[in-house]
């Protein structure tokens, strides 16, 4: 992720993002952990203050957490260690290295050209039969929101092409309305793939 205006914005409110957040994502992130194996490893893209990385290590699984913010990383660093480092989503060049790939709410910023590169980059990392699970803030559109962040805002038929465009035939996709840092309705749309 590129856009230095939403770079920007996450390093300058590190401090106050990583203290909105107070409980792991819940059930899509308990869904993600039972389709893995016991103990498998996970690699985390946009992992904020940690809360979902330590929640998925207290249940027993080996995390890799990253963030392409290095003051994220460092709010990450007080609740979960040196687990957390710095790595943004471009960067990615492991290959059937994890059982699984979480991305809640941090692959919305990658432009939208650029996101068949990346999730390709996803199912490389992956193992065979590897699950990934991201979530984006739905749309018709890429645009900024009010807080001059970048979104690619796709509608379900974008995101599916995206993801075929990248290689990956076993999808599954979900809707579910909430909010985020802005306090705003929210649809959110949680694509579930396995390589």
């Amino acid at each position: 992720m590129s856009d230095q205006q939403t770079l920007r914005f996450y390093a300058k409110h590190a401090a106050k993002y990583a203290q909105h957040r107070t409980r792991p994502s819940g059930p899509m992130l308990d869904a993600f952990l039972a389709a893995l194996p016991q103990g498998g490893r996970v690699l985390e893209l946009g992992c904020g203050n940690g809360m979902d990385a330590e929640h998925m290590r207290a249940q027993g699984f080996q995390i890799d957490a990253t963030d392409g913010t290095p003051e994220l990383v460092a709010e990450a660093q007080k609740r979960i260690g040196e687990m957390a480092r710095v790595m943004r989503f471009e960067d990615l060049d492991a290959d059937a290295a994890y059982d699984g790939v979480w991305a809640c709410a941090s692959l919305l910023h990658v432009p939208s050209t650029e996101l068949p590169d990346i999730l390709g980059r996803i199912r490389i990392a992956l193992r065979r039969r590897g699950v990934f699970a991201a979530s984006f803030k739905g749309g018709s559109g890429e645009g900024r929101d009010g807080l001059n962040r970048y979104y690619n805002y796709p509608s379900p038929e974008a995101l599916e092409a995206a993801y075929r465009a990248a290689g990956w035939t076993d999808l599954s996709l979900e809707r579910d309305m909430g909010s985020g840092y802005d306090a705003l309705p929210t649809q959110w749309l949680w694509m579930t793939a396995r390589r």
